[in-house]
Order: C-alpha cells, then sequence, then structure tokens
C-alpha cells in the first residue's frame, strides 16, 4: 500500500499470537484467508487527546507525560485517534507518529486501538495497513459520511467488508451520529458481525435499545459491543456490552475502572450511585462543552490538555467556571 511505506516499523511479533482459524459459522461475507483475532475488549479505553503546543505543533512530551499518569491507571488499552484526538486536523504524519509514540510507551498486555477511517474505502485501507505497521492492535473505523445520503447499508457493508478482508488487524465498527450525521445502520452491523476479522462496535449514539439488540443479535458471534460514552456506561453493561471507550477517562479513569469493576462484580447499588456522579461531568466534557472542555477539565487533574487546533476554540471564563462547578457539584474537586 502506498501510504504503508510512510513507516518502516513492523507489526509486533506480538500480533501472530492473537491469530487463530477463522470458525466455519462465518456466513455471507467475501473474507479472504488472513489472520483473524479473539481479543478480549472488556474494561475501558480512553481516547487520548492530542496534546499540542501553544503554536498548535502536536507536543510528542506533554503526551508522553500523559501517558506515564494514566500507566498506574488499570486501562484495557488506549484508543489514539478518534473523535477526542482531533483526528480530522491531523497530518498523516502526524498520525502515525502518535500511533509510534503511544505504542512505545504502552504495555504489551495493554491494547491499542488506531482510528484509520476515511471517505474513501481504498484510503481507509492503506491506513489501517500503516497504522499495523506503526503498531495498532486494532483499527477502529468510523463510519465515512461526506456522502452520507449514498451510505446505504449495502454501500456500508461493502466498505467495511473490504476494509477487514485487507486489514492485518482486527477491526472495530465506529457509530458516532453526533459528528458524522449516520448511524451505522443496525441491519448492517448484524451483517458485518458475521466477518471474522471485524472484532465489534464502539457505539456512540447512546441508543441503549439498539445496543441491547446488538448484543443479543449477535450473541453467536465473536463480537463485542464498547459503549461509546460514560453517560449510559452502567445501562450498556447490564444489557451485555464489553466495555467502554469514554471521553471521560482522560479525567476520571480511575472512576471509570471502578465502574467497570463494580459492573462485573455485581455492585449494582455502589455502581449505580457512582454513574449518577459522572453523568453531568461526562456531559459537559462531551455534548455541553466538547474537546475544549475535556482539555481543560484535564488540566484539574494532572494531567496536560492544552489547546486544541483551530478553528476549535478555548472557553471562555464564564464556560471554565461553569465547568469547574459541575465537577465540584458531583464532588470531583
Amino acid at each position: 500500500m502506498a501510504l504503508s511505506t510512510r513507516l518502516v516499523s513492523p507489526l509486533q511479533p506480538a500480533l501472530a499470537a492473537l491469530r487463530r482459524a477463522a470458525p466455519g459459522q462465518h456466513r455471507g461475507l467475501s473474507a479472504q484467508p488472513g489472520p483473524v483475532h479473539t481479543l478480549n475488549l472488556g474494561g475501558i479505553f480512553p481516547p487520548l487527546t492530542t496534546p499540542f503546543s501553544a503554536t498548535q505543533e502536536v507536543d510528542y512530551a506533554r503526551l508522553e507525560g500523559n501517558l506515564c499518569g494514566y500507566a498506574s491507571i488499570p486501562f484495557r488499552g488506549l484508543v489514539v485517534l478518534g473523535s477526542n484526538g482531533e483526528y480530522p486536523y491531523l497530518a498523516l504524519r502526524e498520525r502515525l507518529e502518535l500511533v509510534s509514540c503511544v505504542r512505545r510507551a504502552l504495555p504489551r498486555d495493554r491494547l491499542l486501538l488506531a482510528g484509520s477511517g476515511c471517505e474513501s474505502t481504498q484510503a481507509t485501507i492503506e491506513l489501517t495497513v500503516s497504522m499495523a505497521e506503526a503498531g495498532a492492535d486494532v483499527a477502529l473505523v468510523v463510519t465515512p459520511c461526506y456522502y452520507r445520503g449514498a451510505m446505504t447499508s449495502a454501500a456500508l457493508v461493502q466498505h467495511y467488508t473490504e476494509v477487514a478482508d485487507a486489514s492485518p488487524i482486527p477491526v472495530v465498527l465506529y457509530s458516532v451520529p453526533a459528528n458524522t450525521g449516520l448511524d451505522l445502520p443496525l441491519e448492517a452491523v448484524l451483517t458485518l458481525a458475521q466477518h471474522p476479522n471485524i472484532l465489534g462496535i464502539k457505539d456512540s449514539g447512546g441508543d441503549i435499545t439498539r445496543m441491547g439488540l446488538m448484543v443479543h443479535k449477535t450473541r453467536q458471534e465473536d463480537f463485542q459491543v464498547l459503549a461509546g460514552s460514560a453517560g449510559f456506561l452502567l445501562a450498556s453493561y447490564t444489557l451485555g456490552a464489553s466495555g467502554g471507550v469514554c471521553a471521560l477517562a482522560n479525567v476520571l479513569g480511575a472512576a471509570l475502572c471502578q465502574l467497570d469493576g463494580l459492573c462485573r462484580e455485581g455492585h449494582w447499588q455502589e455502581a449505580r450511585d457512582l454513574q449518577h456522579r459522572l453523568i453531568e461531568p461526562n456531559l459537559a466534557v462531551t455534548r455541553r462543552f466538547g474537546i475544549p472542555g475535556l482539555k481543560k477539565a484535564m488540566e484539574w487533574f494532572g494531567y496536560y490538555g492544552g489547546p486544541c487546533r483551530a478553528p476549535l476554540a478555548p472557553l471562555s471564563s464564564p464556560q471554565v467556571e461553569e465547568l469547574r462547578g459541575i465537577f465540584s457539584a458531583n464532588g470531583w474537586l
């Protein structure tokens, strides 16, 4: 692939140990022979923010500092180049360097998911191969959406099938309708769940009924559903979700891992109490104030947030005070 030659670091040998033969029950999709992976996605993944300097250059030293801070938190792994990483604002070189930087700092027992979704199938395949070469364990592939009127279930199934056929690492579907204006149709998810190289989905839409149906309808498949927000993490777990990719984990990672543990141990009242305290802060750093709010909150908990890349603007002073008040009112500050 043209883009894969941009980085010379090879695939990690440990990936070979994760391969297994494709099960016979997968049907209906044209999967080419290749690696099939069973990776446990159970747990919490923070979708890392991308640190920028005052001149809006990627600050790799600050990134390494944040990674040191996260090392003591029992995350299942990390996500690089998701929506909270300001992925659309990064050049190809920066994307690959970010993945390489995180991989070097991340223990091998923790997974690295890397965003590789592009608008065309060809570009997505090329970037996915490059992300694998940079050290990613899993490709997180957002729905193409620029021509959303043409993105029918059939078109999206074809897109993801071709990507998964060509990918040397497992693929996780990524549906984030708040950003794309496009919800990956349930029927497409159920079809794609049969593909031996599609591991699961990160669903950020917040439709709990839909997530429950995904879990229920794919129970015969090797398919894992990840909640895309801390606001509905508990509800997702009660329906059988495997884990969560939650922006708030950049700020309150230990608390989200605690919630994960409480759910797995069946301590539902304690989990409910904790979930209630997370809902307003989560809304504040996602829907209310977005990435600028997330980065500002990180600074109150010992991490580097820093500026966003233009045209994302920093919070105003009143917004900062409102954000701080939300965290304080819920007992976090």
